[in-house]
C-alpha cells in the first residue's frame, strides 16, 4: 500500500499499473491481486488507509484556548503532511478529477469529519450556514496550502501554519457580517469582531 500511495501520488490512477506497484513493493504480480483484487481496490484501500490516519491524528485536544486547539491541530496535519507526504498527496490530487464513486466518498468523508472536529474545538452543535461555509472553504485553503508546501517548500512551516491560523480569523471576520455569533468565536480567538459583528 506504501508503494501504490507513492506512485498514485505522482501519477495519475489511469497511468499506474499493477506490475508498476508489484516492482515498486518487490512483490509478485499474482499477491497484489490476491490481496487486493485488482488496481481500483488497491487504490481505494490506499486511500481510505491514509485518510483514516490523518483522521486519527486530527482528533482534538481540549486543554488549551481556541487558538491554542486550532494551531496544535494545524501543527498534526503538518506533520501528518511531512511524514505521510505521498498519502496526502494522492488522497488529495490522484485519481479521477470528479472524484466520483468510492474515492469522493472517502476524500468527502474526511473534509466533513474535519469540519466537525473544528466545530466541537468552537463549542457549536449547530453551526449557521455562513459559519459552515467558512470552514469548509478554510479547509480548502489548507489542503491546497500543504500540497504547494510539499511541491515547492519555500516557506517555513510554521510561518505557513500561522498564515493560515491568521486566514481563518479573516475568514471569520467576513462571516461575522452575515452572522453575529460569530463575533464570540473571533473574541475565543483572540480578535475583535468587526464593528457590528455581535449583532443577532
Amino acid at each position: 500500500m506504501a508503494a501504490a500511495l507513492e506512485l498514485f501520488s505522482k501519477h495519475d490512477v489511469e497511468d499506474v499499473s499493477i506490475d508498476d506497484v508489484a516492482a515498486a513493493a518487490g512483490a509478485s504480480r499474482a499477491l497484489v491481486y490476491h490481496y487486493f483484487g485488482g488496481k481500483h481496490e488497491l487504490y481505494v484501500a490506499a486511500l481510505r488507509g491514509a485518510a483514516l490516519e490523518l483522521e486519527e491524528r486530527l482528533r482534538p485536544v481540549a486543554g488549551g484556548t481556541l487558538a491554542e486547539e486550532l494551531a496544535a491541530g494545524l501543527t498534526r496535519y503538518f506533520d501528518f503532511v511531512e511524514d505521510h507526504a505521498a498519502g496526502f498527496a494522492a488522497l488529495l490530487r490522484g485519481g479521477p478529477a470528479n472524484r466520483a464513486g468510492e474515492v469522493g466518498v472517502i476524500v468527502e468523508g474526511v473534509r466533513r469529519r474535519l469540519t466537525k472536529m473544528i466545530l466541537i474545538q468552537m463549542r457549536v452543535s449547530e453551526p449557521s450556514p455562513a459559519l459552515r461555509i467558512t470552514l469548509r472553504s478554510w479547509i480548502a485553503c489548507v489542503e491546497t496550502a500543504g500540497l504547494d508546501w510539499l511541491e515547492v517548500r519555500d516557506i517555513d512551516r510554521t510561518v505557513l501554519e500561522r498564515l493560515l491560523l491568521d486566514q481563518m480569523v479573516a475568514l471569520l471576520k467576513v462571516a461575522a457580517g452575515q452572522d453575529g455569533q460569530i463575533g464570540r468565536l473571533l473574541a475565543d480567538l483572540g480578535r475583535q469582531p468587526p464593528p457590528g459583528g455581535d449583532a443577532p
